[in-house]
């Protein structure tokens, strides 16, 4: 045995990627990049299946051949969440009253992805009760992952390193970490907390992949 992986896949996204030229994320190429003593048994990457938005058409699709990228990967496994929209009234920005003090509110669509961390967590605590592996890195800074790592690294006596998927920023030319949930580092067995830029840059899928459907390419706008 070695050890297993656990994306937060939305987290990975919107802390690491997002904004970057870096979303063609080989996932097995970062764990190696990471922890290049470590043998990987499993990848488990979390997330769920995102919908077309009149400003932003084109994320199924892109997100389509990303999962088929991430899916050339043998030891990776996608497990999917779901998400759910509904319209708020909520308060406008810059702030505005009406006649009677009151906030003036404003129609907005809410998305909220539910159910991957609930199943990270359950997938964290089963593997190492049936002692699957190793140990376990989880790639999070959701703080509500703190309990499933505590059970595990308490209750089980197992080992579970916790990663923050924030990157490194450089700021006159020093480098600046990101914060990493307190309660996260308080569980972990150890904590890496931050990830280099230039590991990301050196873990990215090649242009063009091959798979059993044939061969595809990294989309262009992205």
């Amino acid at each position: 045995m070695g050890t297993n992986i656990y994306f937060d896949g939305f987290n990975l996204y919107y802390c690491a990627v997002r904004y970057t030229p870096y979303k063609w994320l080989d996932l097995l190429s970062l764990c190696t990049n990471l922890f290049p003593t470590k043998t990987i048994d499993k990848i488990k990457y979390f997330s769920a299946k995102v919908t077309a938005v009149p400003w932003d058409p084109g994320a199924p699709t892109r997100q389509d051949f990303y999962w088929r990228a991430l899916r050339t990967i043998q030891n990776l496994e996608i497990i999917k969440g779901n998400f759910v929209s509904w319209p708020r009234y909520l308060p406008q920005f810059p702030f505005a009253y009406d006649k009677n003090g009151r906030a003036r509110k404003v129609q907005v669509l809410r998305t909220e992805e539910k159910g991957s961390d609930v199943n990270l967590a359950a997938y964290l605590v089963y593997d190492n009760c049936v002692k699957e592996a190793d140990e376990s890195i989880v790639i999070s800074n959701d703080s509500d992952l703190t309990e499933a790592i505590e059970l595990v690294t308490v209750k089980l006596k197992r080992t579970v390193i916790v990663v923050n998927p924030n990157r490194t920023t450089m700021v006159h030319k020093d480098p600046v970490h990101c914060h990493m949930h307190r309660e996260l580092m308080r569980v972990a067995t150890q904590s890496v907390i931050s990830i280099n830029e230039k590991v990301l840059a050196a873990s990215q899928f090649p242009p063009t992949l091959t798979d059993i459907q044939g061969t595809f390419s990294k989309p262009a706008t992205w």
